[in-house]
């Protein structure tokens, strides 16, 4: 199978920076995933299905798209459910994001779903996975190194999710947590952001930070260009820089901006 770049970065402590596809667009896919001669390529490109524009029926082309690629390719799925998990991995992500993970138990459930026995209870059948990730790399066929490879990502989202953080963590199988920072926000009585200097949001953080290091658990944060920096200064070493859409309305302003002569800043949306 495929080797999970991610896996290797992490266990160094490396940062890997991160694109969030919003939008079903195949060209895009291909060419934001892939190895730029410039600027190199991202690290990971995820696929949004919890609130991006993309259903099921697109994941797969959107997952061929990126075979050739060097960006890892996950999944954020709609929800905590076996089935979507599954179906995802079977064709051919490599590492699923399970939003809103509040519990041990609910950690306990999204780990289930992304591993084979004994580790888990996934079903098998990766109709495309199995092809596609073992062509080529060690010669194992995927059922057999799957569970090696592929990465489980909760989501800690809310103040629940921080105050049951420890016990979280000490879930086998859990590869690294991810962070939504506008829900965070909410929860913790803020205005969805991705950022505040409100110290109970910096709280929230450094703790999350503290805790994934003492776990030995790689903690990740959804960002924007701008905030890449301070991120990875707070510890964090999974990081989402922007997604397509939002790369894609910034471009356009900027080169309207100096068609009008005029300058442009980045939005530095976050969602």
């Amino acid at each position: 199978m495929r080797d999970n770049t991610l896996k290797t970065a992490w266990a160094a402590d490396e940062t890997t920076i991160g694109l969030w596809l919003s939008t079903p667009n195949l060209l895009g896919a291909e060419q934001l995933s892939s190895a730029d001669p410039g600027s190199g390529s991202f690290d990971y490109v995820n696929i949004d299905m919890q609130h991006g524009v993309i259903d099921y029926s697109d994941v797969a082309p959107l997952l061929m798209a990126m075979q050739r690629a060097a960006a890892i390719p996950t999944v954020r799925v709609p929800w905590n459910e076996p089935g979507i998990i599954g179906k995802v991995l079977d064709a051919g992500a490599m590492g699923v994001i399970v939003p809103m993970v509040n519990t041990v138990a609910e950690a306990e459930a999204a780990v289930s779903s992304c591993f084979y026995q004994p580790k888990g209870s996934r079903s098998h059948g990766p109709i495309r996975a199995g092809h596609a990730l073992s062509a080529g790399y060690d010669g194992e066929p995927y059922a057999v190194v799957a569970n090696d490879h592929v990465l489980c990502i909760p989501m800690i989202e809310t103040v629940q999710a921080v105050e049951n953080l420890d016990e979280i963590l000490a879930v086998p199988g859990i590869d690294a947590v991810y962070v939504g920072p506008a829900d965070l926000s909410r929860t913790l009585g803020l205005a969805p952001a991705g950022d505040h200097d409100d110290q109970t949001f910096v709280d929230a953080l450094d703790t999350i930070v503290a805790g994934c290091r003492k776990a030995g658990v790689t903690p990740g944060i959804h960002a924007s260009p701008g905030l890449v920096a301070k991120r990875q200064a707070q510890g964090f070493r999974m990081i989402t820089a922007t997604s397509d859409h939002l790369a894609a309305m910034d471009g356009a302003r900027a080169a309207l901006a100096t068609a009008r002569g005029e300058g442009a800043e980045a939005s530095g949306a976050i969602y």
